[in-house]
């Protein structure tokens, strides 16, 4: 019989799904680099914005193509990708604040990998968090056994960025308890960590190598927040990720990561660009409160991110592999939209039906047609 051994991921870490492209862009930029870093700054802009035509390596690289395209990773400002690496490159502290589903995530991962080569160096912000997840922890069944020593300390993520000079993650640091933020705030100032149980010992104090630092993130809009404290807030730059703008590229984004979702379930993604242009159309214009055309649209409580989106146009691709032939995909648009704005009030199916009663019929009687299909499609929402 035999053995399978190879692990099928459902999500790639950053530094392997693109370890080609940072490979390549290690060769290709041998320009200066902060201490620590494993590329330039301007390759780490590289490889999240992607580059617009091929790059030629200077010579010739065992294993690495002599071309290679770099594809773009994250949808928007080419500038807000600058600061956040200055910032970072000035070994400060940057927070990455906005409303849910606006890949600050995804774009805390792609920073981390390629100025330090790994993303996992993260911790979770929760209401369970405690101050051991940001300094150490211990072994007790060494620390009973043998008391107080290096080999029984368990460090925490952010221990290990600064022995490694690194970066960690903080996710959702606002979701963290106030005295727990405040654990960031020595780190950030002294760039150590005392270890009082060790006292005498080499291991008392860890002291931060160079290229150490941490990203945060935080949601706008987060119902379960505690306020960072003036202290914590000054040893940030704070940079806001906002939804994107353009509406082809959230259109293109949304393809995107439907079709990789299809992809690794084995199916391809079989909806019309026309209904996903419709979908994305419909999410925007209730994110914003108003349509394209200038009409006034009543916002739900949800956020409706562009990762909502995603997820529903992965549905719609699902139901079209698994279901084929069994409705046409439109009309499953209405019930996923109700579900997404019931989400945190489900008073808001009235207020997809307003949208529904306004921008949607208008658009049907102006002539278009999937507009029109959608209009026919209310009794959906009303029944």
């Amino acid at each position: 019989m035999t053995t399978n051994t190879t692990t099928i991921r459902q999500v790639e870490l950053a530094e392997d799904a693109h370890a080609g492209e940072l490979a390549f862009l290690a060769a290709y930029d041998s320009g200066p680099k902060p201490p620590g870093w494993r590329l330039t700054p301007r390759a780490v802009v590289t490889f999240i914005m992607g580059s617009d035509r091929p790059l030629e390596l200077p010579s010739a690289v065992d294993g690495l193509p002599g071309k290679l395209e770099i594809s773009q990773k994250f949808v928007g400002e080419r500038a807000l990708i600058e600061r956040c690496v200055v910032t970072l490159a000035g070994e400060r502290g940057l927070l990455l604040a906005g409303e849910p589903g606006t890949a600050k995530s995804m774009l805390s991962e792609l920073l981390a990998a390629a100025v330090s080569g790994t993303s996992t160096l993260t911790v979770q912000g929760t209401a369970g968090t405690t101050e051991d997840h940001l300094r150490y922890g211990w072994n007790y069944a060494q620390l009973l056994a043998h008391g107080p020593s290096p080999d029984a300390l368990v460090p925490s993520p952010v221990l290990s960025a600064m022995r490694a000079g690194g970066v960690a993650r903080v996710e959702e640091i606002t979701r963290c308890l106030p005295e727990v933020q405040d654990a960031l705030v020595s780190i950030l100032s002294d760039r150590r960590i005392a270890v009082p149980e060790l006292a005498g010992t080499d291991g008392s104090v860890v002291h931060a190598a160079p290229g150490f630092t941490v990203i945060a993130t935080a949601n706008l809009r987060d119902k379960g927040v505690s306020e960072m404290s003036a202290a914590l807030k000054r040893r940030f730059n704070f940079e806001t990720v906002g939804p994107i703008s353009d509406l082809a590229a959230e259109t293109e984004l949304v393809r995107r990561q439907a079709t990789a979702a299809l992809d690794r379930s084995g199916t391809s993604f079989g909806v019309d660009d026309a209904v996903l242009e419709v979908l994305v159309t419909a999410f925007r214009d209730l994110r914003g409160g108003q349509s394209v055309e200038g009409w006034d649209v009543q916002r739900p409580s949800t956020v409706m991110s562009t990762a909502e989106a995603v997820s529903v146009a992965t549905s719609l691709g699902l139901a079209a592999a698994y279901f084929p032939g069994d409705r046409d995909v439109l009309s499953l648009v209405p019930g996923h939209l109700l579900g997404v704005v019931r989400k945190d009030d489900p008073a808001d199916g009235a207020t997809l039906l307003g949208y529904w009663d306004g921008a949607v019929r208008r658009r049907a009687e102006g002539g278009a047609r999937l507009w029109r299909e959608l209009w026919e499609l209310r009794d959906v929402l009303a029944g």
